[in-house]
């Protein structure tokens, strides 16, 4: 089974030659979609044997599926991989083991994402890990055309693998904090595009079903909340309810900073822009232009 690895980059000479080496057990090719970085990525990811391409940024959406559109017709599988992740060896033996055997009708494959904060992985707080798609046959799935909090979907029956991906970025807090506030202002646009144009609800199997189940909780019960007081309940359920707080002060720091800082961040860049298109006719690309900073076809 030709299996193909994508991985989209820009200066992630820190990750990458981390991210190839875990994927090495089980990949038959690697494809990495470079935007434009001033570091080494591209010669490290040459380096230890990976196709690289370049191909302008404007959301990881689109470059994914660009990235898809490049891959030659003998692909079989497509994993989608961060710079920043491992690859854990027990789900690298996992993969090796279970993919000559799937049935025809499994297309997809779901995994247990955990993402490690300020050197310690996050075990509490009743989010991780997350099962996630990432792994699907080519030619059956992609990623949903969204500016913010895009799933791939597949069509077709998708299974679950049991060993771990882990999300290590080893940037500073900084760097966190700067890539956060690009975040709440793509999530920002996408909660006003969603607004205007209802989005169609992607079936369960589609994307799997615990973020099938994650998107339907943010659609029916945290964006009828009041802006800001929602970032409030949803950290005292993270940190409180769900126990964050038994991951010590690395704990403490991503329950508040991605809790909360950030849902509330991603409010007021809300509420900012909509006070900006109250003010301007309803128009949404100049919100998203002025104020998010984001330059967008509407």
């Amino acid at each position: 089974m030709a299996l193909t690895v994508v991985i989209l980059t820009l200066n992630e000479a820190r990750h990458i030659e981390r991210a190839l080496r875990s994927i090495a057990r089980f990949a038959d090719r690697c494809v990495v979609v470079d935007s434009g970085s001033a570091d080494d990525t591209v010669a490290l990811a040459r380096a230890l044997g990976a196709e690289v391409l370049t191909h302008p940024f404007v959301n990881q959406a689109r470059q994914f599926n660009w990235a898809l559109e490049q891959l030659s017709s003998d692909t079989d599988w497509v994993f989608r991989l961060d710079a920043d992740e491992v690859v854990s060896d027990a789900l690298a033996a996992e993969i090796a083991a279970r993919l000559p055997d799937l049935p025809d009708d499994v297309v997809g494959l779901t995994m247990p994402r955990r993402i490690a904060f300020l050197g310690r992985p996050i075990r509490h707080g009743g989010l991780f890990p997350v099962n996630i798609l990432r792994l699907f046959r080519f030619g059956q799935g992609s990623s949903e055309d969204r500016w913010m909090d895009e799933h791939i979907t597949v069509d077709g029956r998708v299974e679950a693998l049991q060993g771990e991906l882990l999300d290590d970025n080893l940037n500073s807090l900084g760097w966190w904090v700067d890539k956060h506030n690009r975040y709440a202002s793509r999530e920002a646009l996408q909660i006003l595009l969603d607004e205007r144009h209802t989005a169609p609800v992607t079936a369960t199997a589609a994307m799997g079903a615990q973020t099938a189940a994650k998107r339907w909780i943010n659609r029916k019960l945290y964006t009828r909340l009041p802006l800001g007081w929602r970032a409030f309940a949803y950290f005292f359920y993270r940190y409180l309810v769900r126990g964050g707080f038994r991951d010590g002060y690395p704990g403490l720091a991503f329950h508040t900073l991605q809790g909360f800082w950030y849902r509330f961040l991603v409010d007021a860049k809300l509420y900012e822009a909509r006070r900006h298109m109250a003010r301007r006719d309803g128009d949404l690309g100049a919100a998203s232009r002025e104020v998010l900073g984001i330059e967008t076809e509407v």
